[in-house]
C-alpha cells in the first residue's frame, strides 16, 4: 500500500472538529454561577444587608475578593486547556490573588471581632457546614469545566485540573458569600479556605485521569 493510499484510509473517517472560543466557554461558567446565585436570590437565602455593601469594609472585601479570584481562576483555567498555555503561571497568579485577599482581610474586621475568642470566631460547627455548601455549589462549575478540558487538548493536565479545582472553589464560594451570615474574616479565610481547598483536590485527582496514560 502506498502512503497516499494509507494516508487517505486512515482520514476517510475523521470527522471535523469545532474550534474552540474561548469566549463562549467563558460565558459559559459565567452563566452557571449567575444561575446559582439566581436561585439563591429567589429562594430568599441572601444576606437581608447586602445592598449595604459600599457601607461595609468587610462585605464589600468578602464580594471583591471572591469575585476578583473567581474571574482570575477560570480565566487561567480556560486557558490552559490550549496545547501552547502555561498553566503553571495561571496557577501561580490565582495563588498570589488568594493570598492578597488573605492579608486584606487583616484590615476589614467588624469593630469588636478581635475580642472573641478563637473558637467563637471561627464557630467550627457552622464552619464544617460552610465548607460543604461552598464544596456542592463549586460542583456544576468543576463538572463544566472538565467537560470543557476533554473537548480541548491540555498538554498539563494536571495542572489545568488544579487550576478548575481553583476556578470552581472560588466560583462557589463567591455565590456562598451572599448568603453566609458570618461577619468574622478569620471565619471565611478558615472555612472557605477549607471549601475551596477540598474542591481543588477532587479536581486534581478525578479530571486528569482520562488523560493518564
Amino acid at each position: 500500500m502506498s502512503n497516499e493510499s494509507l494516508i487517505i484510509d486512515l482520514s476517510a473517517n475523521l470527522t471535523q472538529v469545532q474550534r474552540r472560543n474561548m469566549l463562549r466557554e467563558a460565558g459559559l461558567v459565567l452563566g452557571i454561577g449567575a444561575l446559582e446565585l439566581a436561585l439563591f436570590l429567589a429562594l430568599g437565602l441572601m444576606r437581608h444587608d447586602m445592598h449595604h455593601i459600599p457601607d461595609s469594609p468587610f462585605l464589600m472585601w468578602r464580594v471583591a475578593s471572591l469575585g476578583l479570584l473567581a474571574v482570575v481562576a477560570c480565566t487561567c483555567a480556560i486557558r490552559s486547556f490550549s496545547p501552547t498555555a502555561r498553566p503553571a503561571r495561571g496557577v501561580i497568579m490565582a495563588a498570589a490573588v488568594g493570598a492578597a485577599a488573605i492579608f486584606a482581610s487583616l484590615f476589614v474586621a467588624p469593630e469588636g471581632v478581635a475580642e472573641r475568642t478563637l473558637l467563637e470566631r471561627t464557630a467550627p460547627a457552622s464552619g464544617v457546614l460552610c465548607a460543604a455548601s461552598i464544596f456542592v455549589l463549586s460542583l456544576p462549575v468543576v463538572t463544566v469545566l472538565g467537560a470543557l478540558m476533554r473537548r480541548a487538548a491540555p498538554t498539563q493536565p494536571k495542572l489545568s485540573a488544579l487550576a478548575s479545582g481553583i476556578a470552581a472553589g472560588a466560583c462557589g464560594a463567591f455565590v456562598f458569600a451572599f448568603c453566609c451570615p458570618f461577619n468574622d474574616p478569620l471565619y471565611v479565610v478558615v472555612w472557605y479556605s477549607v471549601g475551596c481547598a477540598a474542591v481543588t483536590a477532587a479536581a486534581r485527582w478525578r479530571l486528569p485521569r482520562r488523560f493518564s496514560l
